[in-house]
């Protein structure tokens, strides 16, 4: 499923591109948000079981933070693979559920039927005294606009207090997805899982030093859209050896 980065060098885009992504694959090709979330969030719970915790997660505690927004639903997925697969999943939102987007709330009704999330959940910054074998990162994503504040900072001050490592999500949340600029406070990962094509940002320094190891999975987004005016990108089959791949 994974494959190394040898002979593989993706064009990398800035988070205005990004949203013609979005925008041109649910209408031109009618393939909606949801169906990217869910591979998103299937990929990012493979990654988590082979790179932090050793092919096996059964009995492994993991915390989930989960945002508003399409990282939210993203990790919310992986939440639901990872318990699926065994492991102890505890999910902290950093808005209360009213306040989640559409999509993001629907993972999150299912991990309400799965008694993962409270009917009517609030933010949690509190997060018990227990050890986590790992943290996924899905506070913000690229729409990251000004430092992380409120309950999402605190979150990101939790988890990089933490002696588990951190996968981030798409980038790591208070990293700028298109300047690379580190924000204060910021997610200092062990792993970043970017989506699609890697984000213009993490190419910088300051941003590499926060996102560690660089990988970049596919969620379906057909080559040929990158071709299209808008955009005018020539990518191949970038995933033709597996729908996982690391850069750096």
């Amino acid at each position: 499923m994974m494959k190394s980065s040898a002979g593989f060098s993706p064009p990398f885009l800035h988070a205005a591109q990004m949203r013609d992504v979005d925008r041109i694959m649910e209408d031109h090709y009618e393939i909606r948000l949801i169906q990217m979330m869910e591979n998103a969030g299937r990929n990012l719970a493979h990654l988590t079981r082979e790179r932090l915790l050793g092919g096996n997660p059964v009995g492994k505690r993991i915390a989930v933070l989960a945002g508003p927004g399409g990282n939210g639903g993203g990790v919310l997925v992986a939440a639901r693979r990872l318990h699926g697969w065994g492991a102890e999943v505890s999910v902290f939102l950093s808005r209360p559920f009213a306040n989640l987007a559409p999509l993001t709330q629907h993972q999150g009704r299912i991990l309400q039927r799965l008694a993962l999330l409270g009917a009517t959940e609030a933010a949690r910054t509190q997060i018990p005294e227990q050890a986590f074998e790992a943290v996924l990162d899905g506070l913000i994503g690229y729409g990251l606009k000004g430092p992380p504040r409120g309950a999402t900072a605190q979150l990101i001050g939790w988890a990089n207090s933490q002696s588990a490592p951190v996968i981030a999500l798409d980038v790591p949340s208070g990293v700028d997805a298109s300047s690379g600029f580190v924000h204060d406070p910021a997610i200092c990962a062990r792993v970043t899982m970017t989506l699609a094509l890697p984000k213009k940002g993490l190419a910088f320094a300051q941003a590499r030093e926060r996102a560690g190891e660089l990988y970049v999975a596919d969620v379906g987004v057909p080559p040929e859209l990158y071709g299209r005016a808008e955009l005018g990108i020539k990518v191949g089959p970038l995933f033709a050896h597996g729908d996982i791949v690391r850069l750096w």
